[in-house]
């Protein structure tokens, strides 16, 4: 029975180590209850760190046998690994990139190292209780190449990766010395989640910069499968915090709490100490409400909880040596006998003590620089119960999507955010109520129980919708049979697509010509008297005379326009072929070559070409989509038709295709063995019109597709070409992927 496999740097408990032993602390965290009811039930497990350094086997021993009792797996990180990996690349590479604070990313090659040893290490780990149809989900910034390395060794797995931070503009990612490794490493799921669509499109173009990979509608395209990129925005366990404000204990923390404030209105700011968290901009904020309302002197107090991290790390020290000069300087400056205007905690609270801060407090302040998601809203709304309250918002909160009725500020901007503070103390309860019943609302439906299940069941469709529409490899045991076939059958038709397939695509297309390889292995096919090869292709014919025309070949050229059989003439699939029409289009195309530095038009005898392959990626495909619209409302009732290839648009007379013209040679040839090689979507009209027993091949593309198998490039189809010749000369048989 299949299990599902969840893994993350942190393990939902934590071990410390005290004077009487070890001791186990559950996490309050929001992805432990959210993954709760997964990890925990019968045959899965939670695989991490669990927190501490630990080197004597006995007490890894302890650890593991205990942790085991959980359904939890520990991962154990030396301190040289901890240093390395965890301080140095996670926190001190990703971290800052990631947050858009990049003047605090450190670029080691020993930490980078670290974390691809890490990884292997979790990988390992992994492996070790993963089987061929467990679900393995991942979790977050510390493992981004895991999905990779799990991939290569269980190929069929299905892998999901959430981030819980937010993934920056590629403009950043490639400030990365090792950007494109990371990226390889997410692609390595099934399903790749974020917390917003915008950390989701950063991804994608990313992906289709640094990699060069297709993506298209929230799908990646890569030689193997097809990856799915979605944004599911985490919520919180909205009655646990709902049940919890209502409690006992935290209403007498907040009776204690409300006696000690006396009359004044309640702003809270609760954050872990980091630069992102824009904690020092919200004390500027409060000092210039004093300043600008002085009529809130004495009237207002924000209450502020700092929990403490990494401050011995320079950055983490100097924000906390600001956040005390400020707290103490404005203190200093308006502070009385009987209020202060700032109540500042550096220190964690117990979860019933932060409900009733939450559920006391008037406006929540929650205002980073930069975050992922930031729970810390979702969590004020859950604990107003029926009290009012306002929550003032970063934009840059991934929260900020969803809680369109707080009150969204830029977190840099103090003017503003002085200005949001005034109309929150002054916003009329009934207002209050109605933004809040509101949030609530949308909060309560959409926690991290519904987070989990739409998760994994979007998971388990991208499978699915994997294993429907796959091709199979072209691996050994096809190689084998595809080699017998055709070594046994007296009369072959060997169909060859020329870009992509013979050859890599070059940016400049005049420029891929073919190379004394290929003209030696079409050379040796054509001289044995079994095969008939068939160039067909999208270039102009003139292009293919020139360059393979000496050749014994036949052609089919501009997909299918033009024909030509060895030793006969050039001629029309279709007499009385309209052309005029390319007075009109090419005016058009004229004008995205202007906009779209990179661009150019090739113009065929019976068609126009846009190509963008050397144009900036985004901006490409930018335009290529605005041209795409265009010219399919143009072409509309004109008898023309569009085609859409790997970085080109065509537009060629209707009906005109591979598939028609490869129709003619089979109505005259009665071939006992067809191999049809292609790499993009011109092809599958090719495929289409063969009988399945052809060995159909997709080339260099995602794998969905009507052909039979699919392999990587241009690379591995001439090693097949070498294979198809030595079968001729009664070579020994050797599979392509051997």
């Amino acid at each position: 029975m299949s299990r599902t496999i969840i893994i993350s740097n942190r393990l939902p408990t934590k071990v410390q180590r005290a004077a009487d032993g070890l001791h186990f602390q559950p996490s309050e965290g929001g992805l432990a209850t959210g993954l709760g009811s997964i990890y925990r039930a019968d045959g899965n497990v939670w695989v991490g760190w669990p927190g501490l350094f630990v080197e004597d086997p006995a007490e890894q021993a302890q650890v593991t046998a205990r942790l085991a009792d959980d359904s939890m797996a520990p991962v154990f990180l030396t301190e040289a690994e901890i240093r390395d990996y965890y301080e140095g690349f996670s926190n001190g590479t990703l971290w800052p990139t990631f947050h858009y604070f990049s003047e605090f990313a450190t670029y080691v090659p020993a930490h980078w190292e670290a974390y691809r040893a890490v990884n292997e290490k979790f990988c390992q780990a992994v492996l070790a209780l993963a089987g061929p149809e467990d679900t393995i989900w991942v979790h977050d910034y510390q493992l981004l190449l895991l999905p990779e390395l799990l991939r290569r060794a269980r190929p069929n797995a299905t892998i999901g990766f959430f981030l819980h931070i937010p993934f920056p503009s590629y403009e950043l990612v490639r400030v990365l010395p090792w950007g494109p490794e990371l990226l390889r490493g997410m692609l390595g799921a099934d399903l790749i989640g974020f917390h917003t669509f915008g950390y989701m499109h950063h991804f994608l173009s990313a992906v289709a910069h640094l990699l060069g990979l297709p993506t298209q509608n929230g799908q990646v395209e890569t030689p193997e499968r097809t990856i799915l990129v979605d944004a599911f925005p985490m919520g919180i366990d909205y009655e646990r915090y709902a049940q919890a404000a209502v409690s006992e204990a935290a209403q007498g923390y907040e009776r204690t709490y409300r006696e000690v404030l006396g009359e004044a209105r309640v702003i809270l700011s609760i954050d872990r100490l980091d630069y992102t968290k824009g904690i020092a901009q919200r004390l500027h904020a409060l000092e210039g409400l004093l300043v600008a309302h002085p009529e809130w002197v004495g009237q207002v107090s924000l209450l502020m909880v700092v929990v403490p991290s990494r401050d011995q790390v320079a950055q983490y020290a100097a924000l906390k040596e600001e956040i005390d000069e400020l707290v103490g300087r404005i203190n200093a400056q308006y502070r009385t006998i009987t209020w202060n205007p700032i109540n500042y905690f550096y220190r964690s609270f117990p979860f019933e003590e932060l409900v009733a801060f939450y559920h006391l407090a008037d406006v929540a302040l929650v205002t980073p620089v930069r975050d992922g998601m930031n729970l810390v809203a979702k969590e004020f709304i859950a604990s107003k119960g029926d009290r009012p309250g306002v929550l003032i918002l970063s934009d840059r909160a991934g929260a900020a999507q969803e809680l369109s009725d707080a009150l969204l500020i830029n977190p840099t901007h103090t003017d503003q955010l002085v200005g949001a503070l005034h109309q929150a103390l002054t916003m009329p309860a009934d207002e209050q109520c109605q933004r809040l019943r509101h949030l609530q609302e949308l909060v309560r439906q959409y926690d991290v129980f519904a987070w989990t299940k739409l998760f994994m069941d979007r998971l388990a469709y991208s499978k699915i919708k994997q294993q429907t529409l796959a091709t199979d490899a072209l691996d050994a045991e096809a190689t084998s049979q595809l080699l017998a076939a055709y070594q046994a059958a007296g009369r072959r038709l060997l169909l060859f697509d020329y870009d992509g397939t013979l050859v890599r695509f070059h940016p400049n297309p005049q420029r891929a010509q073919p190379d004394a390889e290929l003209l030696d292995l079409l050379r040796a096919l054509t001289a044995d008297p079994r095969n008939r090869v068939v160039v067909i292709s999208g270039r102009d014919r003139a292009s293919l005379e020139q360059w393979l025309g000496a050749l014994p070949l036949d052609f089919i050229a501009e997909h299918g326009v033009w024909l030509r059989r060895h030793g006969e003439e050039w001629h029309l699939f279709q007499e009385e072929l309209p052309a005029t029409w390319k007075r009109e289009f090419r005016p058009l195309l004229e004008q995205y070559v202007r906009r779209t530095a990179g661009s150019l038009i090739e113009e065929k005898d019976y068609s126009l070409v846009w190509h963008y392959r050397r144009a900036d990626a985004g901006l490409a495909a930018l335009r290529a989509r605005e041209l795409l619209s265009h010219l399919t409302f143009m072409t509309s009732n004109t008898g023309l038709q569009l085609l859409e290839g790997k970085k080109v648009l065509e537009i060629k007379p209707a009906g005109l295709h591979k598939g028609a013209a490869a129709a003619r040679w089979l109505a005259t040839e009665h071939p006992d063995f067809i191999l049809a090689l292609g790499d993009d979507r011109t092809d599958e009209d090719l495929f289409e019109v063969l009988p399945p027993a052809a060995y159909t091949v997709k080339v260099g593309s995602a794998p969905r597709s009507l052909a039979r198998y699919f392999t990587s490039g241009p690379a591995e189809v001439r090693q097949l070409l070498q294979r198809l010749h030595q079968a001729d000369v009664a070579a020994p048989l050797v599979p392509v992927n051997a």
